[in-house]
C-alpha cells in the first residue's frame, strides 16, 4: 500500500453507513483495512463485488455468536492500531469487544465508534437514520424551498459528512496522541454531534440576526434569487451563485439583463421580481448553450450534471476525480498528497471472508486451522 497512512493497520467491524465510509478513507489513503464480516449476515444490500466502500479491504468472515469468536476479534485488535464499529451502544461490549476489553488487549490502541445519537443520552439506544438525526439538530429545518417540506440531503450529510468524516478526524486525533504518549481511547462520533458541528456557521449567523429560522429567506438557502438553481428550455437547470458584486456583475451581463431594468442586488425587497427576470432569461436556451456561455469568468455559474454525466465534465476529467477500479467508474481517493500520494485501491470490494485464511496467516493468529475447522472462523473460497 502507498499513501500517508501506508503502515497503519485499522480493524473495521462490518455495517452501514459511516463505519465502511471511514474504513474506505484509510483504504484509500494506504492504510491496511481488515473488514470483519458475520457468518452468513450481510452487512449491506447489494452485491459485494459492487459495495464501492469496500475497495482496498480484505475481509475476514467470524461468527460472533460462538464462543471463541470475541478471543479471535481480540487478537487482531492486540496487533492493529485502530479499530472501529458503528454498533448501538452496548452491542460490542455485550460480544465481548468493546472498548474495555480491547484495550485490555492493547493499551495503544485507538477504538473508533460512530452511531446516530452518540453512546449516552436519552435517544442512544434508539434506532435512527440519516433524516431523523438532521431533524433533531435544526440542519433538516434549513434546507429546502420556502413554499414546501424540508428536503432530505439524501445521506451525505449526516452518515458520511458528520458521522464517517467526523469519525476519521476523531481517529486520526487520537492516534497522533498516542503516538507521543503510548495510550489510546475511545473516540465517540456521533452523527448529531457532526452535523451539528458543520452547521456552526449557521449558529452563528442566527446568534447575529443575520439569518432567519426559516427556509428560503437567507443568502445560502435558495432565498437569494442570486444563489439558486433555475430551469433551462430544455427542462435541465443551471446552478446560480454569484454572491459578491463584481461576480454578480459578470453574471448579468453575460445573461444578457437590462441594466437598467436590473434591480440592485442587495435590495431583498426587489429579490422576487430580480429571481423573476433570471429565470426568464434563463429559461430561453438550454442547459448546455448556457454552459458555454459561462464557460470562462467569474460569473459563478455551473451545469447541474447528472450523477452519469459527472464523470466526463472536463474540469473532473482532469483532475482525475473520477477513476476506473475494476472495470467500475467510481470517486477517486482524495485529498490528494505531494510526498506520499495515494495510488488507487487495487483490491476490488471482497467478498464477506474471502481473506480469511490469508487474514489469520498473516497476523499470526494461533490455531487459525482450528478456528476455521470449528466455524469460528470462515474462508468464503477454497484456496
Amino acid at each position: 500500500m502507498t499513501g500517508p497512512l501506508a503502515g497503519l493497520s485499522v480493524i473495521e467491524m462490518a455495517g452501514l453507513g459511516p463505519a465502511p465510509f471511514a474504513g474506505m478513507v484509510f483504504a484509500d489513503l494506504g492504510a491496511t483495512v481488515v473488514r470483519v464480516d458475520r457468518v452468513g449476515v450481510a452487512a449491506v444490500p447489494l452485491p459485494p463485488r459492487e459495495d464501492l466502500q469496500g475497495r482496498g479491504k480484505r475481509s475476514i468472515a467470524v461468527d460472533l455468536k460462538q464462543p471463541g469468536a470475541a478471543a479471535l476479534v481480540r487478537t487482531l485488535a492486540a496487533r492493529a492500531d485502530v479499530l472501529i464499529e458503528g454498533f448501538r451502544p452496548g452491542v460490542a461490549e455485550r460480544l465481548g469487544i468493546g472498548p474495555a476489553q480491547c484495550l485490555e488487549v492493547n493499551p495503544r490502541l485507538v477504538y473508533g465508534r460512530v452511531t446516530g445519537w452518540g453512546q449516552e443520552g436519552p435517544l442512544a439506544a434508539t434506532a435512527g437514520h440519516d433524516i431523523t438525526y438532521l431533524a433533531r439538530t435544526g440542519v433538516l429545518h434549513a434546507i429546502g424551498p420556502a413554499d414546501g417540506p424540508p428536503v432530505p440531503p439524501l445521506n451525505l450529510l449526516g452518515d458520511y459528512g458528520g458521522g464517517g468524516m467526523l469519525l476519521v478526524a476523531g481517529v486520526l486525533a487520537a492516534l497522533w496522541q498516542a503516538q507521543r504518549t503510548g495510550a489510546g481511547q475511545v473516540v465517540d462520533a456521533a452523527i448529531v454531534d457532526g452535523a451539528t458541528l458543520l452547521a456552526t456557521q449557521l449558529y452563528g449567523l442566527l446568534h447575529s440576526g443575520m439569518w432567519q429560522d426559516r427556509r428560503g429567506a437567507n443568502l445560502l438557502d435558495g432565498g437569494a434569487p442570486f444563489y439558486g438553481v433555475y430551469e433551462t428550455a430544455d427542462g435541465r437547470h443551471l446552478a446560480v451563485g454569484p454572491l459578491e458584486p463584481k461576480f454578480f456583475a459578470d453574471f448579468a451581463a453575460r445573461l444578457g439583463l437590462d441594466p437598467a431594468e436590473t434591480p440592485d442586488q442587495l435590495d431583498v425587497a426587489s429579490w422576487p421580481h430580480l429571481r423573476t427576470l433570471i429565470a426568464a432569461r434563463v429559461a430561453t436556451r438550454t442547459r448546455d448553450e448556457w454552459a458555454q456561455t459561462f464557460a470562462d469568468g467569474d460569473a459563478c455559474v455551473a451545469p447541474v450534471l447528472s450523477l452519469g454525466e459527472a464523470p466526463t465534465d472536463p474540469h473532473l476529467s482532469a483532475r482525475g476525480v473520477f477513476v476506473e477500479m475494476n472495470g467500475v467508474r467510481q470517486p477517486a481517493p482524495a485529498p490528494r498528497f505531494s510526498a506520499t500520494p495515494a495510488a488507487a485501491p487495487s483490491l476490488p470490494p471482497p467478498l464477506p471472508g474471502e481473506h480469511t485464511r490469508e487474514v489469520l496467516e498473516e497476523w499470526s493468529v494461533p490455531d487459525a486451522e482450528a478456528l476455521l475447522a470449528n466455524g469460528i472462523a470462515h474462508q468464503a473460497r477454497p484456496y
